[in-house]
């Protein structure tokens, strides 16, 4: 189903949006044939539940959808989403109820739920349209659902037909859609181009190492985004366990969430000059892969002991960190699946964050919160650069001890940065079924930052 609105003047059925403690009171208001069948039908408002009416023929004339009580919607997201994936084919328009607080937010959601990753096999996601309530963008917010596809879709592709150069060949379709450039340096023009680390994490595959670069505009503040492109982590030569493999294709994730924004940012046609970069990689085992006590020159000449080869990402990341670095820009972003240990700390549902700048981050936790994007400041503390310092180079790639995992990457990463920073280290991945995100890749982050971007860069 398309992740649209249906046409404003579509013959569509009002849709009633009740609270529980209000199902009463909206009662008084209605026909007792109306009242009667709401009652016997056992509906209370509840999230989920979605209840069509009938007229005096049998057909539905309206619906209404349970919006629960402001305590359980504290503990949802994408509340109308759940009602959306219960009601019958057909179009819906809102009748009432909705607050307008939360209406882009909500409409996001219904159209979310028109989503399903059918590439190998056939899918049936909610059939439900909506009509745009009057005061949302509903252009906004369709680029918002069709940008949050690209992301799944790319995330949920197996390795086998999303390893490096089909990322590319994603890339290059996204620049195609809205007249931007996209090239690319692959496998041993790497070194010749001096990006020793990407080549190095990437050597070992049959499918050849990248960095691939995106750009559009040329007038407004320069924003860089740069996504971990890892397409498949083994852990090189300190090989994952079976079960720590299951989920290694969402490596990209960092990628993928990097391009939902910026064909967000291309398809609003956001005042700014946006340059994506993706190192593009499969850590692989093989005969040249890196090892365990290598000592790689990055781009921006830091030396890195590598103490172990699943710390990967921060690596490729490093080189296309510093690159981003050389064009002076006013804001890089970087996005990548990076570490377990943010996992561990704010689990799959919430994007952890990293800035030196106060107002950057108080502008982007405001704006996650309209944006129902959830979002949590995670501290660059100072004090822990001397755990990536291991004396014998001039970085550590995975400092011992077992102690601020997600910290210390960032850390990592940070050394390669002068330009104003923040980077997601985020899951990307939605566990378990939810109102709006089925199981599978899942954008995290993108539309908090889409949504903050003014502020952020005075736009």
């Amino acid at each position: 189903m398309p992740l649209s609105f249906a046409p404003a003047d579509a013959d569509a059925l009002p849709l009633h949006v009740i609270e529980k403690t209000a199902l009463d009171g909206w009662l008084q208001g209605q026909p007792a044939s109306v009242a009667a069948w709401v009652r016997a039908s056992g509906f209370t408002g509840a999230i989920g539940q979605a209840l069509p009416v009938p007229g005096e023929t049998g057909a539905p004339v309206m619906a209404l959808a349970g919006y629960g009580s402001a305590e359980t919607r504290a503990r949802k997201r994408f509340v109308l989403a759940a009602a959306a994936e219960s009601l019958p084919e057909g179009i819906w328009r809102i009748g009432s109820g909705l607050p307008e607080a939360q209406a882009e937010a909500e409409c996001f959601g219904w159209l979310m739920t028109g989503y399903a990753f059918d590439r190998y096999k056939g899918q049936s996601p909610a059939k439900a349209r909506l009509v745009a309530p009057a005061g949302v963008d509903a252009a906004r917010i369709e680029a918002m659902a069709t940008s949050e596809a690209l992301t799944r879709d790319l995330i949920n592709t197996p390795a086998q037909d999303m390893g490096p150069d089909a990322l590319q060949a994603a890339v290059e379709a996204l620049a195609a859609e809205f007249g931007a450039t996209c090239t690319a340096i692959v496998g041993d023009d790497l070194l010749s181009h001096n990006f020793p680390m990407i080549h190095a994490v990437g050597r070992a595959a049959a499918r050849a190492p990248r960095l691939i670069e995106l750009r559009r505009g040329t007038v407004g503040p320069k924003l860089t985004l740069v996504g971990k492109g890892v397409c498949f982590d083994t852990g090189g030569l300190n090989l994952k366990p079976g079960n720590s493999m299951a989920l290694m294709k969402k490596d990209m994730g960092g990628a993928a969430n990097v391009l939902g924004l910026a064909r967000m940012i291309m398809a609003l046609d956001l005042p700014v000059q946006l340059r994506v970069l993706i190192p593009a990689v499969e850590n692989a085992v093989s005969g040249n892969a890196f090892r365990p006590g290598d000592i790689l020159t990055s781009r921006k000449g830091l030396t890195v002991e590598i103490n172990n080869t699943d710390a990967e990402g921060r690596l490729v990341l490093a080189d296309a960190l510093a690159l981003a670095d050389e064009g002076a820009p006013d804001l890089v972003i970087s996005m990548a699946t990076l570490t377990g240990a943010a996992r561990v700390a704010v689990g799959p549902d919430l994007a952890p964050f990293y800035s030196d700048d106060d107002s950057a981050a108080q502008a982007l936790a405001e704006a996650a919160l309209g944006a129902a994007d959830p979002v949590w400041r995670m501290p660059f503390h100072t004090p822990y650069e001397e755990m990536i310092e291991p004396g014998i180079a001039d970085l550590d790639n995975a400092p011992g001890g077992g102690f601020a995992g997600s910290i210390t990457a960032a850390l990592f990463l940070r050394r390669f940065v002068v330009a104003p920073y923040m980077h997601f280290d985020i899951y990307g991945w939605q566990p378990v079924k939810a109102p709006g995100r089925p199981k599978g890749g899942v954008g995290q982050g993108p539309r908090a930052l889409l949504a903050a971007l003014p502020r952020m860069l005075d736009l």
